[in-house]
């Protein structure tokens, strides 16, 4: 599975709650994405996850925070293509989820 498959699934993954947080945030729901980042808090891709959805947000201050906690650099490419690398890293090269 890859980024478009992810964003099409018709329902929200529940074996990852980055991935979910994920699949939320595509579907327009900021909140339920924000619950599942902070139910995988303390994991590299629930962290990154919860930057992501705090730059979303327009809370650039948080967003810095949880980049940090993340062990990633602040992005600057536009939402979608954060959205799309961060899914690619979390389903991994061959659309298996790492």
């Amino acid at each position: 599975m890859g980024p478009e498959e992810l964003r099409k699934q018709a329902e929200a993954p529940t074996d990852d709650p980055a991935i979910a947080g994920l699949w939320w945030a595509a579907q327009g729901n900021w909140d339920r994405a924000h619950a599942c980042a902070q139910e995988g808090e303390g994991g590299k891709a629930a962290d990154w996850v919860h930057a992501y959805l705090h730059r979303v947000e327009g809370d650039l201050s948080n967003a810095q925070y949880w980049y940090a906690r993340a062990g990633k650099p602040v992005s600057e490419a536009s939402l979608e293509d954060e959205w799309d690398e961060i899914a690619r890293a979390l389903l991994g090269p061959d659309g298996r989820r790492v």
